[in-house]
Formats: C-alpha cells, sequence, structure tokens
C-alpha cells in the first residue's frame, strides 16, 4: 500500500512542481523522497539510501541527507506541501457541508526531551511537554484548515486565526476551551455560527457578550442544537482515523524534533490521509 500512496503523492507533487531554480535537485525531487521516508515512518536518512527503494522508483541520484535537510528549511518545499494539501482537498471536494469541527490534538514528546521549541501544555490525561495540532475538519479524510504550535499556545489564540482564513458559512462546533467571545466574534464574521457549550461556573454577569454566543447559548438549549451538537463528537472519529491506518499520524517519532520537523512530518501526514481516500476514487485526479 505505501508503494500505491506514494506513486499518488509523487503524480501530484511533479504536477505541481513549478520549476528547478538553480539547484541540482529540484524541490519536487526532495519532497517526493521525503514523501518515502514518511509513508515508510523512517528518517530522511533512511530514504537517502538507494538500498531502501525499489529499483523501479529510485530517484537517480539521490540527494544526500545533509541536502533533504537544509533544502526541506526553505519556504519553497512548504509551498510545495501546501500546494499539494489543496490540491487534494479540491479534489475531494471537503469543504461542502455546512457543519464543521474544531479542535486540538497533542503531540507529546518526552518529558526530558531537550527540544527546545517544545512547549509545556495540557494534552491527554494531564501536562504534557510537545507540540499541538490544531484543526478545523469538515467530513473529510483531512482537516480543511490546521496549525502547529508548541503545547503551551492558547487553543484560542490559533483557534482565532484558523476561524479567519475559513471559506463558506454554517456551523462551527467546539467544546468549552472555545467558548470566548472573540472566537464567536470571528465566527461570525466568516459567515459561522460557533456552537460551544457553556464553560461551567460561568455566569454571563454583566459584561459585553457576543450576539453570537448568546444564539449559541439558546441553540443549545433546543432539540435541534442539541442534534447539531452531537455531531461534535465525529471529530473524534476523524483523529482515530488520521493515527490507525499504517503510515498514519501516530506518536512522533524520536527523529521528528524542533518545529519546523514537526510540521513538515504531520503536513506529510495530512498528505498520506488524503491521498488514501483518493486512492479509492483514482478517476478524481486529473491527468
Amino acid at each position: 500500500m505505501e508503494r500505491e500512496l506514494w506513486r499518488l503523492l509523487y503524480r501530484l507533487v511533479k504536477q505541481l512542481d513549478v520549476g528547478w531554480g538553480s539547484w541540482r535537485y529540484s524541490t519536487g525531487d526532495i519532497v517526493v523522497v521525503y514523501l518515502w521516508a514518511v509513508v515508510h515512518d523512517r528518517p530522511t536518512a533512511w530514504a537517502a539510501c538507494p538500498e531502501n527503494w525499489p529499483t523501479d522508483l529510485c530517484p537517480q541520484p539521490l540527494p544526500t541527507q545533509g541536502t533533504l535537510s537544509r533544502r526541506l528549511r526553505k519556504p519553497a518545499c512548504v509551498l510545495l506541501l501546501t500546494a499539494v494539501e489543496q490540491r487534494l482537498i479540491g479534489l475531494l471536494n471537503l469543504g461542502q457541508g455546512i457543519v464543521k469541527k474544531i479542535d486540538g490534538k497533542a503531540l507529546a514528546v518526552s518529558l526530558v526531551s531537550k527540544d527546545p521549541d517544545a512547549g509545556y501544555g495540557r494534552g491527554a490525561g494531564g501536562k504534557q511537554l510537545g507540540y499541538k495540532l490544531h484543526v478545523i475538519w469538515g467530513d473529510g479524510p483531512m482537516p480543511l484548515a490546521w496549525d502547529l504550535s508548541p503545547m503551551n499556545v492558547s487553543e484560542k489564540r490559533v483557534a482565532r486565526w484558523l476561524i479567519e482564513g475559513l471559506a463558506g458559512g454554517g456551523y462551527l462546533l467546539a467544546d468549552t476551551e472555545y467558548d470566548a467571545n472573540p472566537l464567536y466574534d470571528a465566527a461570525q464574521a466568516e459567515g459561522f455560527q460557533l456552537v460551544a457549550k457553556k464553560r461551567k461556573g460561568k455566569g454571563l454577569g454583566h459584561q459585553r457578550h457576543s450576539p453570537s454566543r448568546l444564539r449559541s447559548i439558546e441553540l443549545l438549549g433546543t432539540a435541534f442544537g442539541a442534534a447539531l451538537y452531537r455531531q461534535r463528537t465525529a471529530i473524534e472519529t476523524s483523529f482515530g482515523t488520521l493515527v490507525t491506518f499504517g503510515g498514519g499520524l501516530a506518536s512522533l517519532p524520536a527523529w521528528v524534533r524542533r518545529f519546523h520537523r514537526v510540521r513538515h512530518w504531520v503536513q506529510a501526514k495530512l498528505l498520506i490521509a488524503g491521498t488514501r481516500s483518493l486512492a479509492k476514487n483514482p478517476q478524481l485526479l486529473v491527468a
């Protein structure tokens, strides 16, 4: 299966690679070798060895591990990975539904890790060290929008940035962590009604509240609102699907440290998830 997934990713990358430039290896060459490593849950040093490739797929010549490490930090690689992500979202028509969900997933590292970019924050079961993946998910195999931050960065802060870039309109479902007036206002400005349960022990008091927050409280008191909010749990299924298939986004391996490496790894895993869905519908891939 890894071979077929990589072939589809290779095709997408090569279609979207914008040019050669002055490098010995094109940006597309660097990205496809990196994706070969990620699909197999291996470090870039593994992908730089010809013996780890089938003879009919191995690029000639292969970039060295040092070349991969340097080039992956260039903006061109980030832009190409993002272009592939947007193409997959378009091919899979992921933004069609009116109900979206927002949440975060902790990506912990060892508590004794020396990674200076990781932060302490709330993770599964208590305090953890690492990063957090913030996503807005529709109904498809990959999120419509996402961002990565150290685990100590506020989810509300990242959520506001994600919401402000969200297209369309409808309902945005969230847990109590997102029950904040600025987020309701931001969602309303983009045509979305944020629906989040009110934080426990927090009355309305005498302060000004977003009309959208008041609407959310009213909505959750109705049968329609309760049924709508039950759809929020679908994001747990989406996260579960993302981590349970071979090559999925499980715990961060020991060689994925520092913010730029974690971001590349997460984005590649999201591309693999989208490509798995595309593999079931290959007619969607433009020739």
